[in-house]
């Protein structure tokens, strides 16, 4: 079973509220989905401009076997009501009632979007008195939904079909067809799904219209979703039904004899849909449809009337279900076969309705079953009203019901904890904390003591303050938990209430306040004292081990240092760029623009992201400014050229490339100039042709900061006399490639991909070993491994004496865990006199195989020869774990000591560290130890076992109690 995805809405601002109702004063929005409510915001006010802030979030999961599958989430909109609060009375409660609605398309989510971001269009509910004053709402609510991975792969997308059936209206219905309430006009039809299933397509709800004007063209399609409060609410954004003539349909009654007839039939009676559904054919069920089209090219779609019986209705949806007698059963052929013709993508037109025969739907359609008739139990029929009463919510799912009572307990637990630490503040400024150091304290001066803090609590006002910080999220559990919103019918019923509630908050703060009491002899660690070039070090390490949400802690942490530093947003701005979240990476950058208008690498980077985020003038706008500020730039000429050739305006991008060009010749000529005269002066000159174009301010020409502030190994300086045979030339130098290593560096994977796309088709004598490097690096990315594999094989055939590719070799049999070949690469990098680019990483993973391999003595050398390159936690980690082993205690604990100012809120360290003062005799420091092991959360059982064993073996009570 497939685990679920957890969507994420937010609910940010809205705007223009006023041209709803110009005295509005206090809204809420609740979030609906699939029938379920998700929650209501906060009440906020409405400001004199009409916007008002919301802040609020909600989630549902995406689970392709729970309520909210695939097939749900194509078909059904997000929807959000706008919630009027008023009061007249202050001991009444609030009243509150719909105001205007709108609805939130989720199909992107589908698509490869992880994020979507909308403004969406408030339209007022009808029967409210505010739609008559200001039928022209211009209200829009700005929603985001989010899903913390792809719910459809690449491929799942690309190797399947997005379908869609739209049901306009059925004409020249029966005389027996009334607008009577107890009626439903339905039809349905069945598609191919996943796993050999059948997904049912139904159309509830068809309007009955009388004789009259013709339905308009264009008109706008409606969702698939029952009545709603504001009606317009249901018209699909930018979709319309667009009509056209007759005989160019693909259905019957298409040829000029019927004209007359469908003239007539389509403005008299009529039952009126414009509805569109849709569903989502994975690559099975598009072949199970082609088959099933090939062989029988008619597909039946039933019509029904369904009325309500008067007789034996139940209390259940499947009696009542049971009870609906159906009225009218008809069926269309509707002929598929021009979707197989290739090109075709839809098909549309009008279509005979017939009775429905069993033996007559079989020889034409092969189906053997009537939906509305013999799977009645797969359709959910009844007559759902979505958002009708903003005073009773819609029963959610168990698994949402659960999900939400531990997110309000959550919430209590976190506000009892903030109060516990206030109030245990106050008593620490009455009476200092020397007292707990000195024993137990007699009963009369604890008694003493609370009065006295009690006193300061209530003169002070601080008592009132602490109550209203828990009185939210009691309020929440009593409405989430409880589902109590209305008042008791009696003083009983109310007492009985507030005890079972009063027990079950205080059995939730001891729970809290247990939780936060466990370590509260343990003193709080230092801060560490790491500079910004050691966070993003470990910011680096922790993306290295996938660890997320401490590489996002680091780089903030290293921001919060020195928020003016250009390097940092930048560096931040990269981190969001490569994990998706574009908008982040848009902000960090265009902070880093703000601290510096005409810092031309800043502009580059706002223009790749507002790409990705496909804000096309903005781009071209920074991508210009850049090229002008700094007008000899070869990598902001190439980017420029780049980013015309997305836009498909060919002529720019030549212009581009060629000025880059031009710069290069030139910047190359200017080297073989000096090396010319140097060679006069009989000097050795490195070549700089090969190296990165200089930009100002952590350019691709400087080293990255993770290795900044470590001395360089020192070349020589003696004259060697020239070897018999001449010495390897660099491959030519090209504008993409100099492109590629500034696009590799701030991780613009889709830049890097068309400008390796461009150095492919430059290449005289094929592609060189930095071209397949940098292929490699895009496939590491994707977790691609067989691809990255390919790549390296041919960087090897190539140049079989670069370290770099050696390094990545070994990071590739690394992460295969093919430990014994990654061993094998790493030290061949180490045997190297040139270092690779990421030696740190080289030396932590070759260390890591040593200590798992039990050669503790090699271990120890190298995260020793890590800690000179590169000093991190995690290196002196490694040089404590070896020297433990080795049974070097002392330079052990010197080693974890080490680690822990860098770093000290790394468990394992904290886990050797008790260790070691347990070898020692040092009870009192061995619990200390392990309380913060504890608290940090170690996540190695091994560790942990071998704690206690140690404890037990010492003979030292449970540092854990």
């Amino acid at each position: 079973m497939s685990q679920p995805i957890p969507v994420q809405i937010t609910v940010g601002n809205a705007q223009d509220l006023k041209t709803l109702k110009s005295n509005l004063l206090h809204t809420l929005v609740r979030v609906e989905y699939n029938g379920a409510v998700l929650g209501d915001s906060p009440k906020t006010n409405v400001l004199t401009d009409g916007t008002a802030e919301y802040d609020f979030s909600t989630s549902f999961e995406y689970c392709p076997d729970g309520p909210n599958s695939l097939d749900v989430l194509v078909q059904k909109p997000l929807l959000l009501t706008l919630l009027e609060v008023t009061s007249k009375d202050k001991k009444k409660t609030d009243k509150i009632a719909p105001l205007a609605q709108a609805v939130v398309d989720l199909l992107p989510l589908l698509q490869g979007v992880r994020s979507l971001k909308v403004l969406a269009p408030l339209y007022a509910v009808p029967a409210s008195p505010s739609a008559k004053l200001y039928p022209e709402a211009t209200a829009g609510l700005e929603v985001t939904v989010s899903a913390k991975e792809l719910l459809l792969s690449a491929t799942q997308f690309s190797s399947g079909n997005l379908l869609s059936i739209t049901l306009e209206a059925a004409y020249s219905v029966p005389e027996a067809f009334t607008a009577d309430a107890q009626q439903n006009y339905m039809a349905c039809l069945q598609m191919p799904a996943a796993g050999e299933k059948e997904l049912p397509l139904l159309f509830k709800n068809g309007i009955l219209k009388a004789d009259g004007e013709k339905e308009p063209f264009p008109r706008p399609k409606n969702w698939p979703l029952g009545p709603i409060l504001a009606s317009d609410a249901l018209n699909i954004p930018d979709s319309f039904i667009v009509g056209g003539p007759y005989e160019d349909e693909d259905g019957e009654l298409n040829k000029s004899e019927d004209k007359e007839f469908r003239s007539q039939a389509e403005s008299a009676r009529r039952v009126v849909w414009d509805m569109e559904t849709r569903c989502f054919l994975d690559a099975d069920a598009v072949a199970v449809l082609q088959t099933r089209i090939a062989e029988c090219r008619h597909w039946p779609v039933e019509l029904c009337r369904m009325s309500s019986g008067g007789k034996g209705k139940g209390s259940k949806s499947d009696k009542k279900d049971e009870d609906k007698q159906i009225a009218f059963h008809g069926v269309a052929y509707v002929n598929m076969m021009h979707l197989l013709c290739p090109g075709v993508k839809q098909i549309r037109g009008a279509f005979r309705v017939f009775n429905y025969e069993d033996s007559e739907v079989f020889e034409k359609t092969r189906v053997q079953y009537s939906i509305f008739r013999d799977r009645r139990s797969q359709l959910s029929l009844g007559k759902e009203r979505l958002g009708t009463s903003p005073s009773n919510k819609a029963a959610p799912s168990k698994t949402q019901r659960e999900d939400s009572n531990a997110m309000v307990v959550e919430n209590y637990h976190k506000r009892v904890t903030s109060v516990a630490v206030a109030i245990l503040e106050e008593y620490h400024e009455l009476f200092g904390k020397q007292l707990l150091d000195q024993g137990v304290m007699d009963h009369e001066t604890m008694e003493e003591q609370k009065r006295q803090l009690n006193y300061e609590l209530n003169t002070s006002g601080k008592y009132f303050a602490f109550k209203e910080q828990l009185k939210y999220s009691v309020v929440k559990i009593v409405r989430e938990k409880y589902l109590k919103t209305t008042a008791f019918e009696t003083k009983e019923q109310l007492q009985a209430f507030l005890s079972e509630l009063y027990v079950y908050l205080v059995d939730h703060m001891h729970m809290a306040l247990n939780k936060l009491l466990s370590g509260e002899d343990v003193s709080p660690a230092p801060p560490p004292n790491s500079t910004r070039k050691q966070l993003l070090l470990f910011a680096r390490e922790a993306e290295a081990n996938k660890d997320l949400k401490l590489a996002s802690l680091f780089y903030n942490q290293r921001i919060a240092r020195d928020q003016h530093s250009i390097q940092a947003w930048l560096d931040y701005g990269a981190f969001c760029l490569l994990y998706e979240d574009a908008t982040k990476a848009q902000e960090c950058f265009q902070q880093a623009v703000c601290l510096d208008p005409q810092h031309t690498q800043s502009l580059l980077l706002c223009g790749i992201v507002c790409v990705k985020l496909q804000t096309y003038e903005e781009a071209e706008i920074f991508f210009e400014d850049a090229c002008c500020l700094e007008p000899s730039s070869i990598i902001a000429w190439t980017l420029a050229g780049l980013f015309y050739e997305l836009q498909n305006n060919y002529i720019q991008a030549e212009r581009s490339f060629r000025e880059a060009k031009k710069l290069l010749r030139a910047k190359l000529e200017e080297e073989r100039r000096i090396l010319e005269a140097a060679e006069g002066e009989g000097k050795k000159p490195s070549s700089p042709s090969t190296e990165p174009e200089k930009i100002p301010d952590g350019s691709a020409d400087n080293p990255p900061e993770l290795v900044e502030g470590v001395t360089p190994k020192e070349e020589a300086t003696a004259v060697q006399e020239a070897p018999e045979a001449p010495e390897p030339q660099p491959p030519p130098c090209t504008i993409f490639m100099k492109t590629v290593e500034f696009l590799m560096q701030f991780n613009a994977v889709r830049f890097v991909h068309k400008a390796l796309a461009h150095e492919l088709l430059s290449l005289q004598g094929g592609p060189t070993c930095a071209y397949y490097l940098a292929l490699g690096w895009t496939y590491q990315l994707r977790e691609d491994l067989p691809r990255w594999e390919e790549c390296l094989l041919e960087a090897v055939r190539i140049d079989p004496l670069n370290p770099n590719v050696w390094a990545q070799k070994g990071h590739l049999c690394y992460l295969k865990k093919d430990f014994d070949k990654a061993k094998d690469c790493y030290e061949r990098v180490i045997s190297f006199e040139e270092d690779a680019a990421d030696m740190h990483f080289v030396y932590l993973r070759l260390g890591s195989i040593y200590l798992d391999e039990k050669e503790y003595g090699r271990a120890k050398h190298i995260y020793l020869l890590a800690c000179d390159n590169s000093a991190s936690c995690l290196t002196w980690l490694g040089v404590g774990i070896a020297c433990y082993r080795l049974g070097e205690m002392l330079e052990a604990e010197d080693a974890l000591s080490e680690a822990n100012a860098l770093n000290n809120t790394n468990a394992e360290v904290w886990g050797y560290l008790a260790l070691i003062c347990l070898q020692g005799g040092r009870e009192l420091e061995a619990e200390q130890c392990y309380k913060y092991t504890v608290k940090l959360g170690l996540q190695n059982d091994s560790l942990l076992q071998e704690i206690r064993d140690a404890q037990n073996r010492f003979g030292f009570g449970d540092p854990s109690l």
